[in-house]
């Protein structure tokens, strides 16, 4: 009796559950809309993040850059020699350097070779070490693209530099400093224009002399005309005693 009370009445059964899927398959690209209750309490815990600025990394980076900035010794060997350059070149220009293969550059530096120029490329930290508070501080503003310079000692060579750069479309002209004048790319141009040192001082030689020939020729005007007047009359009267009519009658009287 004990042993059927505790199989038939004492025993415990537990229940069965099933998991069963409503209405068929989830869509999942186009899900269903959650209740009106869950939706509220979904938008309520909705996490809200800052939008951050469209350059936000690249200034952060920079002024992370500028604040742990350490001062590279040869950065400044570099940016002596580049005022240096600055200093004793008596005509420098300003590139904007295009792509352009290692070959074809190798054979635009031959060419500036061959006229005793120098093509140079830095980059914007070291041109700024070297031209800060100096009368080259304004080029500054051309290095924030890749930009090469060309230093040359002598500034009667540049036609020959506009020369060689027409046969390089790569180097596209600026900018450029003659004996320490700051010069457009149109002034720089219209310099080439201009004549020799030796040219100009003839012209300017003849344009003197020929101010003061007129001047003198102005004030002997005047002296000239009653000198010519004097001439014409004496001849007048030389040629009027020589003439025959007066021997004949000079004849008569005697």
């Amino acid at each position: 009796m004990s042993n059927f009370m505790q199989k038939a009445l004492l025993q415990s059964r537990l229940p069965l559950v099933s998991f069963k899927r409503f209405r068929g398959k989830i869509n999942i690209q186009r899900p269903r809309k959650p209740h009106y209750e869950r939706a509220r309490v979904l938008d309520l815990v909705k996490p809200v993040y800052k939008q951050p600025d469209f350059n936000a990394p690249c200034v952060d980076a920079g002024r992370t850059q500028i604040a742990q900035k350490i001062e590279n010794p040869y950065e400044k060997i570099i940016a002596r020699e580049v005022r240096n350059w600055l200093d004793h070149s008596k005509m420098v220009a300003f590139i904007h350097l295009n792509s352009i293969k290692q070959e074809d550059f190798f054979k635009v530096q031959v060419a500036l070779h061959r006229l005793q120029m120098n093509v140079k490329i830095y980059g914007k930290s070291i041109i700024q070490q070297a031209v800060d508070g100096t009368q080259y501080e304004p080029i500054q503003s051309l290095f924030d693209v890749k930009t090469a310079m060309i230093f040359c000692p002598d500034e009667a060579k540049i036609r020959q530099l506009l020369n060689v750069l027409k046969k390089a479309p790569q180097f596209v002209l600026l900018a450029g400093i003659i004996q320490g004048q700051f010069l457009s790319k149109n002034e720089f141009i219209g310099y080439a224009s201009l004549p020799d040192l030796t040219t100009a001082r003839a012209q300017l030689t003849g344009v003197l002399y020929s101010a003061g020939a007129k001047i003198v020729s102005d004030l002997e005007c005047h002296q000239n005309q009653l000198v010519n007047v004097l001439e014409s009359y004496v001849r007048h009267e030389h040629e009027k005693n020589d003439s025959p009519s007066t021997k004949t009658t000079e004849g008569t009287d005697g």
